[in-house]
């Protein structure tokens, strides 16, 4: 079935981001910050599909839905916290290795909890075809969504709202900021 499943294209992504945290450990210092980038767009879009399409999903369909995505959305506000501090102090600030070992720790919690408590029960509650219209609808809403993290957009509701203003600032200052020769 592949990244046809929902499920399976979410846990392909979680594998991406463990990918993109090596290689950002792993860059040559000239290389860092283009690197962190990188993750920093996979995780902001990732996570706003998911908090668009797949959590809300699992609100109405699993037992204790709200409590199951109440725990991710604490997870997922905090990671976007620490990404918003790493970003606004940048690669060369004395903490950023640390505070990049933080988030690791915490994105990496977040990813078990959520394969785990979220998506083994979605998985057991939804049909094949619900899981490919759930994958469709994922990757629609990730080519809309935020390059930067947003704390406190952690709702389908307020994604919907501001998803799509904030894509387009974040992209345009991307754009301008390279015009300029900054990253």
């Amino acid at each position: 079935m592949g990244e046809h499943d929902v499920i399976d294209l979410l846990m392909a992504q979680h594998g991406r981001i463990r990918d993109l945290f090596d290689e950002v450990e792993k860059a040559p210092p000239d290389k860092v910050e283009e690197a962190f980038d990188r993750l920093t767009r996979m995780l902001c879009v990732h996570e706003t599909a998911e908090e668009e399409i797949v959590h809300p999903y699992a609100r109405r369909k699993l037992d204790n839905g709200h409590g199951v995505v109440a725990d991710r959305l604490r997870e997922e506000n905090r990671a976007k916290r620490l990404l918003v501090e790493l970003h606004k102090d940048g690669v060369d600030h004395p903490k950023f290795w640390d505070r990049l070992g933080e988030l690791r720790t915490a994105v990496t919690a977040h990813a078990r909890s959520e394969e785990r408590y979220e998506f083994v029960k979605l998985r057991a509650h939804t049909s094949v075809v619900e899981r490919r219209a759930m994958a469709a609808a994922v990757r629609a809403a990730e080519a809309l969504a935020p390059v930067r993290p947003h704390p406190g957009t952690e709702s389908a509701a307020r994604n919907m709202l501001m998803g799509a203003p904030l894509a387009l600032m974040d992209r345009a200052r991307d754009m301008i900021g390279k015009a300029l020769g900054r990253r």
